[in-house]
């Protein structure tokens, strides 16, 4: 298969033709190392600990070194060319327009699903503080407030985020230390005995459901990665977009390290794994009890409420962006590639935030069917998208290589060896989870290949009537030559 030519896409602009320059160093910063931390790490490690133990530990090191591959894979591509549609622009040049289109749609499809999760999530922490409001309607309020917020202007949003994502990093960077403190019996005024690296062998040993756990606990923790792409779609918006795409790249093994396996094993090590405590309260508020810290419980609402609106600011930003770019490659209406004079593409932001109040809808008045549905149908995107960037890199290795070499600033290390074992291991994962039936892990992954399969048949239908229009186009409009010599009053000789 040959490789697509460029098109046209998110470049900075002005007089409302395109995106703008927007974000600052300090934005690009802030959302490079906060979205790598999703609400899914504070309230979804509980269960993940349940079941493999300490050795969850290594479900996580095992899934932050995919991310890393992967990240390294988008940063070479989007360090070359960096583009409001990321891996979706890349894949439309890499592998095909069906490819561009089909994770393209797939991952919008994925944002706007989290963006009802997460407002209902934030409403149920809102409604705990604040009863006289209805969770329908504190739902309804941070939708509104964060609408609002990105339809301003893309330097809001990267403000909002910033504080967002600042209140999370320091919060866990917090945890960590006080944590780790207690864990070696340095830290005063706290009642730890429990607390230990003996926690780690003891209670059945590292790993006391057997290895088999290990890759349970990768399904239950490989979801809370997602969000590392989203510092490479907002730094096409960035005065540098190579120096930020670059940046982001480079630290995304020190953010998995510390904010992932640093923290969670401050957990494992503060408390046996199988504490009654970290199944009922969850991971992170056990461990803050077990400290004596007060008010626990209302410390860990409002972190995790921090993170929640991180990821519906950023989840209704990446959304946007995403169905801004398909607009711009003709894969999705026109409306949604064009700009308001602020750079703000509003149609592509009020067509996302609508399908998910819609979704809000369904999560209340139907929570168990179609929710539900939503819910599974886009929980493996994560990693059909990881795997499309493996393919696309292979590709788009040696285009930029014969094209532009001088743009190759981040690399793939071991290309193309390490690129095929990374794709080899996202293959397993999914494999793995057709096996797995006490987590819906099979109902997952076959309800998002069936999402995937109709994307697809859309985009290879969408590629044959546009392959026929253009034809018929070009049957239609007669050569320059013969449209003079058929002119009335002119004989053609010879």
């Amino acid at each position: 298969m040959t490789s697509q030519p460029t098109k046209k896409t998110a470049a900075p602009a002005v007089g409302g033709h395109g995106l703008q320059a927007g974000l600052k160093d300090r934005h690009l910063s802030m959302i490079a190392i906060g979205g790598v931390i999703g609400a899914g790490l504070f309230v979804g490690s509980s269960s993940g600990i349940a079941t493999a133990g300490p050795g969850i530990l290594l479900s996580y090191a095992l899934v932050g070194t995919l991310v890393v591959l992967v990240m390294r894979m988008l940063g070479e591509m989007s360090a070359a060319n960096p583009t409001s549609g990321s891996f979706s622009a890349h894949a439309d040049r890499a592998l095909g327009r069906w490819a561009g289109f089909s994770i393209g749609w797939l991952y919008w499809f994925f944002w706007v699903v989290v963006l009802a999760v997460e407002a209902t999530a934030g409403a149920v922490i809102l409604e705990g503080w604040i009863p006289a409001v209805p969770q329908w309607a504190w739902a309804l309020i941070v939708m509104i407030v964060l609408t609002a917020t990105n339809l301003v202007s893309v330097g809001s949003y990267g403000e909002f985020e910033f504080w967002f994502a600042g209140i999370k990093v320091v919060a866990i960077a917090a945890f960590i230390v006080i944590g780790g403190l207690a864990v070696f019996g340095v830290l005063p005024g706290v009642d730890s005995e429990q607390a230990g690296l003996s926690n780690l062998t003891g209670h059945g040993g590292f790993l006391p459901n057997g290895p088999g756990a290990i890759l349970t606990g990768v399904l239950l923790v490989v979801f809370s990665f997602m969000g590392s792409e989203i510092a490479t779609l907002a730094a096409g918006e960035s005065e540098n977009p190579q120096k930020a795409v670059t940046k982001a790249t480079n630290s995304i093994i020190w953010r998995v390290a510390v904010f992932y396996l640093g923290s969670i094993l401050v957990v494992v090590s503060l408390l046996p794994w199988d504490s009654k405590a970290i199944a009922e309260d969850g991971s992170y508020v056990a461990a803050l009890d077990s400290l004596g810290i007060p008010h626990a419980g209302q410390i860990m609402n409002f972190i995790v409420l921090t993170s929640v609106l991180s990821c519906l600011n950023s989840g209704l930003y990446t959304a946007s962006r995403m169905a801004f770019s398909l607009g711009q490659r003709g894969d999705a209406p026109k409306g949604f590639g064009r700009t308001t004079g602020n750079g703000v593409p509003r149609a592509a932001i009020l067509a996302s935030v609508a399908f998910g109040f819609v979704a809000v809808f369904f999560n209340y008045k139907f929570p168990d069917s179609v929710f539900l549905f939503l819910v599974n149908s886009s929980g493996a995107v994560a990693l059909f998208v990881w795997l499309v960037i493996c393919f696309s890199q292979l590709r788009m290795r040696r285009i930029i290589q014969r094209e532009a070499p001088e743009k190759l600033v981040v690399k793939m290390w071991l290309y193309p060896y390490l690129t095929w074992a990374t794709a080899a291991l996202i293959v397993f994962v999914l494999g793995y989870m057709l096996t797995d039936t006490e987590h819906d892990g099979r109902k997952t992954v076959l309800l998002s290949l069936l999402v995937a399969a109709l994307v697809l048949i859309v985009a290879f239908v969408k590629e044959k009537v546009g392959a026929g229009r253009g034809a018929a186009a070009a049957v239609a409009v007669p050569d320059v030559e013969d449209a003079e010599d058929a002119s009335p009053g002119k004989v053609k000789t010879g």
